[in-house]
């Protein structure tokens, strides 16, 4: 069938405001030109994140009713305990707040100057706890990652011979991890193939160096593998999924992505003495190991959502109804990273807005004339969030691509939101010449991106 049908029954429903373009004209300036700055009783479709936006289930709000919300050793932890040993096959397991968390415990612990962490794309939370910890942030990509147009069925794979040469150039006893990105959200949610990650774990074991994954979209890549990867057509989720975890040493997951909840996060090891670290900063940070943080009934939501993320008609439906909006979009002419990604289609902003130089930020230009036209709130990914400076030259340095990500939340909209997104992109790309480009008004020094101000130029 040609109908994407959503695996499932809508039982209550949230009321979304309608404004005028004037109005939003007027809100947009309020929020200085940055969608994370305004309210989100203001935003028609809200496409800002996939992070914690999901719907959840029945079952799920069944499993908070029965949260046990004792401080040490509830049930409910039990349960996620026994849930996510069965799914990675990870002996330590322990919750945090979210993902994030699990990324500044890791660090603190293994990071620090003198240390390098390579990675296919570093996500913005994870690079920034890297370079908090005083360690430098490496992305090491295929080069067909960084091309837009470039069609590659695992553009998400990081380049065994770029890690080689990095080792070789810094030494093993510099890089305390190997991270992998599993799919890779800053590279346009691209997946990671089983061969990929099994070359990286080889090179990683003839240097005595971890490889962890970033697992946040792990049942969204195991979906592609399935789908892409020679052999793997016969093979369960479930499977695949206990694949991809057999070969790393431990993972920082956000279950706001694929474990369908709000809130809440995880670090999985194999190490025990890494473990009885991290479990003492936990403690001292986030809360006792059973709970890390959240209440019992977060920890049942938990459980309960890294169980039906699992489900193949409910990752048909997700990768699908993704890949429906980028087939709406190229047929528009709108260019976009492909092939379109698992939870997000990213727009090529400098593609879209030629007449916007990278230092007027051509990717939020774009996403603030999307808000302005149709409501739609998203997210640049470009050098609002990636710019760095040289410490050499003090020149800018530019990410590879600018991007515009319209991250699509799980089980929340229908076939009929994402034709009026795809209606809404195509209108302004008809009338893209009159995209403003920005400046900074004001701005922190680390993921500036979320508070940053702005100006049109």
């Amino acid at each position: 069938m040609k109908t994407i049908i959503e695996p499932f029954r809508i039982k209550m429903v949230e009321p979304i405001k309608l404004t005028s373009a004037a109005e939003r004209d007027a809100i947009l300036r309020k929020a200085h030109f940055n969608p994370f700055l305004i309210p989100a009783d203001d935003v028609l479709i809200d496409l800002l994140t996939d992070s914690g936006t999901s719907a959840m289930s029945s079952e799920q709000w069944a499993g908070m009713l029965r949260g046990d919300e004792s401080y040490a050793g509830a049930h409910s932890w039990f349960r996620f305990e026994k849930v996510m040993r069965e799914i990675t096959g990870m002996p330590h397991v322990l919750p945090t707040h979210q993902g994030r968390a699990s990324e500044r415990i890791l660090f603190e612990l293994i990071g620090g100057p003198g240390k390098f962490v390579p990675n296919n794309n570093h996500f913005d939370t994870t690079r920034a706890n890297v370079e908090h910890s005083g360690a430098v942030a490496v992305d090491l990509v295929i080069d067909e990652g960084r091309s837009p147009r470039v069609r590659h069925p695992f553009k998400g794979n990081l380049d065994p011979n770029k890690l080689r040469d990095l080792i070789a150039k810094v030494g093993p006893s510099h890089i305390p991890v190997c991270m992998i990105t599993v799919t890779n959200n800053s590279g346009g949610g691209q997946p990671v193939s089983l061969a990929n990650i099994r070359d990286i774990r080889r090179i990683c074991d003839q240097h005595g160096i971890p490889l962890f994954l970033d697992a946040c979209r792990f049942a969204e890549n195991a979906w592609f593998i399935k789908m892409r990867e020679p052999g793997y057509a016969d093979r369960s989720i479930p499977s695949i999924v206990g694949e991809m975890f057999a070969l790393a040493d431990g993972a920082t997951i956000s279950a706001k992505k694929d474990g369908l909840v709000n809130i809440g996060g995880v670090l999985l090891m194999r190490s025990d003495a890494l473990a009885e670290r991290a479990n003492n900063l936990l403690i001292l940070t986030e809360g006792f190991v059973t709970y890390g943080g959240l209440a019992g009934r977060d920890l049942e939501a938990m459980a309960q959502g890294f169980q039906e993320v699992l489900d193949e008609d409910y990752l048909h439906y997700r990768i699908r109804s993704t890949e429906y909006l980028g087939e709406g979009l190229l047929k528009a002419g709108v260019a976009i990273v492909e092939p379109p990604g698992g939870h997000a289609i990213y727009i090529d902003a400098a593609d879209f807005c030629p007449h916007v130089p990278p230092e007027q930020f051509p990717g939020q230009s774009l996403l603030c004339e999307l808000y302005r036209a149709a409501g739609i709130r998203a997210v640049e990914i470009g050098s609002v969030m990636f710019a760095r400076t040289d410490p050499q030259t003090g020149q800018t340095i530019h990410p590879a691509m600018q991007l515009v990500r319209l991250a699509i939340p799980r089980r929340v909209y229908t076939q009929s939101h994402i034709d009026y997104v795809i209606e809404a992109v195509s209108d302004v790309y008809r009338q893209r010449e009159r995209i403003k480009g920005l400046r900074i008004v004001e701005a922190p020094a680390v993921l500036r991106h979320f508070t940053a101000k702005f100006a049109e130029v």
